[in-house]
């Protein structure tokens, strides 16, 4: 059996594996439900990909491939799935060859993010041909060869939602705008000014999808805005971003999950309420970029391999964090004491400028005045060595 099962083959995961691997420990499991690993980068073609973690500028399959070679001598098994986590570092496994059970004495939960689909976003009008997320878009025009539509319609203008007229854009496909129910775009500016620009589509804020036409294909959507209602014609809907992380297997087991993040907690060793299991990548939280959850990926195969060592602090030496005020969540839920300097992260529902606190039973630690945004991450840094005889940390945005 191996010393550690890795679930998830994506950037956070195959980092994990080489961390691990590089490290000396060659018992390594990755488990991954689809047929090849790599994760969702696979299917981006457009350039953007490994600058944090290669310090190269790759596309998305070039990157996926190199996260792949990168974790050579590990041993990968595709088209298999996780049905269910245990205590200790028990799961149950089904894949081509059947059904089994896989113990370890460290599992990673690195499974990362899905985008909501349709139904979850209770969206009304008929359910014609042509309504697909951004990964079901990419997935079937670079590895089907088909054109699912010409002139779709983009919702949402998250960072995946400008890959998506990337991959619009190489394929000669023209959207007929993108819209945003905010005031602004997501993603940082100037995404919308090379939308308009660059690649030639409107981008229309303030404006929401209240409905979608058509029998056999999408034939038209009604969008909503200050002036009143509208109908567009347009051939398909791209409904993207809006990400959920895969934490199903948490939530059906015995791992606490936070309800801000929808993903499982950890404390600041990346460690799940049982210390069997460790989390990292976007299964903690919709949505950080590729980069960024194979950095995670690294820092929690370090903590993994202290654990093996048994030079990890007990699990229950922690304090919790709660938010308050304008924040939506803050991660890692729990901060182990003693461990020097750490980063909590936070994120907004909504644009928010205040003052940003940091609290120990009430004691203000941290107080800065900062002006937030949503889907943009919020760091707070601490010093652990400090908190010895704190018993609750709050983050409030005022």
């Amino acid at each position: 059996m191996p010393q550690v099962t890795i679930i998830g083959a994506g950037p956070a995961g195959l980092t994990a594996a080489r961390t691990l691997r590089d490290a000396g420990i060659h018992d390594i499991l990755v488990l991954e439900r689809n047929p090849e690993a790599g994760g969702l980068p696979r299917f981006a073609a457009h350039p953007g990909w490994g600058m944090l973690d290669f310090h190269r500028l790759w596309s998305g399959p070039t990157y996926a491939k190199r996260l792949v070679e990168a974790a050579k001598g590990v041993t990968i098994a595709t088209n298999t799935t996780v049905t269910a986590v245990h205590p200790g570092g028990v799961l149950e496994v089904s894949g081509l060859d059947g059904q089994r059970r896989i113990e370890s004495r460290a599992v990673l939960l690195a499974a990362g993010i899905r985008e909501m689909p349709r139904g979850a976003r209770l969206l009304s009008g008929t359910r014609p041909w042509g309504v697909m997320n951004t990964g079901a878009f990419q997935e079937m025009v670079y590895r089907g060869g088909q054109l699912p539509f010409r002139r779709p319609m983009v919702i949402g203008t998250e960072l995946v939602s400008f890959s998506a007229l990337l991959t619009a854009q190489h394929l000669g496909i023209r959207p007929v705008a993108m819209i945003e129910a905010a005031p602004r775009i997501t993603a940082r500016r100037p995404g919308d000014w090379i939308a308009r620009h660059v690649l030639g589509v409107p981008v229309r804020t303030g404006t929401r999808l209240t409905r979608i036409e058509g029998l056999d294909r999408v034939e038209a959507v009604v969008v909503e805005h200050a002036g009143g209602t509208e109908r567009i014609a347009c051939d398909g809907v791209l409904l993207t971003g809006r990400f959920v992380p895969e934490a199903a297997l948490a939530r059906a087991g015995h791992l606490d999950v936070d309800h801000g993040t929808a993903g499982p907690a950890i404390d600041t060793l990346w460690r799940c309420s049982d210390p069997a299991y460790f989390a990292a990548g976007n299964v903690l939280r919709p949505v950080e970029h590729s980069g960024a959850a194979a950095l995670e990926g690294r820092d929690a195969a370090r903590s993994i391999i202290r654990a093996l060592a048994g030079e990890l602090p007990p699990s229950d030496a922690t304090v919790p964090v709660t938010v308050a005020g304008g924040l939506r969540y803050a991660y890692p839920q729990r901060v182990v004491l003693g461990q020097g300097a750490t980063q909590l992260y936070a994120r907004v529902l909504q644009e928010h400028r205040g003052r940003l606190r940091l609290m120990a039973d009430g004691r203000t630690i941290l107080d800065r005045v900062i002006h937030a945004l949503p889907e943009r991450r919020i760091r707070i840094p601490l010093d652990t060595n400090m908190l010895t005889s704190a018993s609750r940390l709050t983050a409030e945005l005022a």
